[in-house]
């Protein structure tokens, strides 16, 4: 049975899943392409398709977060404006890349190798980081974006970076003051990997924006969230242009995105992060594996390898997913536990 031109089966699928990544967007801050595309990738869709495919759940799914930050007063909407026309640049220069590379018959294996590299050194840094027991690199949800950042709390890379007074010079929040041309730098290159890969680039950029730049990481997570409105917005306009995004995909994963966005935000406020970070990593890790596998599959002809591939990237949204949900669970019964207990003294 089809409807809307889909099967339903893969309709309940993408429901699925958008529900999964959204719940993983609220609850990080990220935008999850970096899972879409390569499982759109897995499931034999052409390049350009997965990739813009990818841009627009981007753009769905980071005006809500925004919106969320917004509230919280954790967007640098100076900064942002900057991001937006350093972002821009790239995204085209991207986008014209991937066309070049398709007309060569080389796109699908250079963007899963890019994918491989990137989600797998990300992964490995995010592990590496979690299990560490000093408890440090993690996104505090508390964490005060007024005040300006204490000298040790700044990354020794940032301080370097901050060092260099090529004019014109920037004050931003948090009393950090950068190089206009740094900013540019880093939105350019972000906005290189959105358009290229079809990534909203905030697993890079956000962490690019403390430990280059030197931003508070509350006010670098709303701020790039803000930017990705507008990245994965242009780009999702400019590949739409070539008729390359496919809305049957799209719905359904914003429809199931929408929902998981609101549990995943509402998580934050009740979940330390650190507890599921490691969590975060092994996900990024496992979605280096499936593109790896499905390359693989194809090189030496194996089909029954795309099928794997496919499942691993579901059950790292679903392990995730569920450890997110496991640990909000047990948090409210902490709580309530401990209410009941002072009530009764």
């Amino acid at each position: 049975m089809e409807i809307f031109g889909i099967a339903a089966s893969l309709l309940v699928m993408f429901t699925g899943f958008g529900l999964l990544i959204g719940l993983l967007f609220g609850f990080f801050g990220m935008g999850g392409s970096f899972l879409v595309t390569p499982a759109l990738l897995v499931m034999g869709y052409k390049t350009d398709v997965a990739v813009a495919s990818g841009l627009a759940f981007v753009f769905g799914t980071s005006v809500i977060a925004t919106l969320k930050h917004r509230d919280l007063g954790q967007v640098d909407y100076k900064l942002g404006v900057l991001m937006i026309a350093g972002t821009t640049a790239g995204i085209e220069v991207g986008k014209e890349g991937l066309h070049l590379l398709q007309d060569l018959g080389l796109a699908d294996t250079v963007v899963s190798v890019a994918y491989v590299g990137l989600l797998g050194g990300i992964g490995l840094f995010v592990t590496r980081q979690a299990l560490k027991d000093d408890g440090g690199g993690g996104i505090s949800h508390d964490a005060d974006v007024d005040g300006e950042l204490d000298a040790d709390d700044i990354p020794d890379i940032a301080k370097k970076i901050q060092s260099y007074r090529v004019p014109p010079m920037m004050t931003l929040r948090g009393g950090v003051t950068v190089s206009l041309w740094m900013i540019l730098a880093v939105a350019f290159a972000t906005g290189l990997l959105s358009g290229f890969l079809g990534v909203g680039g905030g697993f890079i950029r956000m962490p690019a924006l403390f430990y280059l730049v030197g931003i508070p990481v509350p006010v670098a997570v709303g701020t790039d969230l803000f930017e990705i409105v507008f990245s994965g917005g242009i780009g999702s306009f400019l590949y739409a242009l070539d008729g390359a995004v496919d809305l049957a995909i799209v719905a359904p994963l914003l429809a199931g995105s929408a929902l998981g966005a609101r549990i995943g935000a509402a998580a934050t406020s009740i979940v330390d992060e650190d507890e599921i970070k490691v969590y975060f990593g092994v996900m990024l890790l496992l979605g280096a594996i499936a593109v790896a596998v499905r390359k693989i599959g194809g090189v030496i002809e194996m089909p029954v390898l795309d099928t794997v591939a496919l499942v691993i990237i579901l059950g790292a949204a679903l392990l995730v997913s569920s450890a997110v949900v496991y640990s909000s669970i047990q948090e409210l019964r902490t709580t309530s536990a401990d209410t009941d207990s002072i009530t009764a003294d």
